[in-house]
């Protein structure tokens, strides 16, 4: 069978939300990182911000500090939200807030993986199964196969 036919076949076994999901060739997805790692380094440093607003929550307080306090992670956490939309908006899944790691969704022999890149990585050199986590990263060279 043909690499067309057989991505064909297989691409009609996908739900539809897979679909609709953008799929990045490796190219594709380098090409977007000058991008990601800006919100990406904006993800990290708002969820630390928000992270030490809420810590400051947990301490004793009067209640014009609370309320000033929840007022300013507020600000923060829609910040955030924003920041969570843009990279959906690119085609990007945020795996993790703290260390920028993030999944592209690609195909290789007819089945969706991750290409996966993490914040401080020039660029994506690794790649997993949707199931396989960080943990599973594999090379990107074993795709050029």
């Amino acid at each position: 069978m043909a690499d067309a036919e057989r991505f064909s076949s297989n691409e009609s076994t996908l739900t539809l939300a897979q679909r609709r999901r953008k799929r990045f060739s490796l190219i594709e997805a380098n090409r977007t990182l000058p991008l990601v790692r800006r919100i990406a380094a904006d993800v990290v440093r708002t969820h630390a911000d928000a992270r030490v607003l809420h810590k400051q929550l947990t301490r004793k307080l009067s209640r014009a500090d609370r309320q000033a306090l929840s007022v300013e992670l507020d600000t923060v956490v829609n910040r955030l939200q924003g920041f969570v939309e843009e990279l959906t908006d690119v085609g990007v899944e945020l795996k993790d807030y703290q260390s920028g790691l993030l999944d592209f969704v690609s195909i290789h022999q007819g089945r969706e993986v991750y290409l996966c890149w993490k914040l401080g990585e020039d660029r994506i050199a690794h790649w997993h199964e949707l199931d396989a986590g960080f943990q599973g990263r594999q090379p990107v060279s074993v795709l050029q196969q």
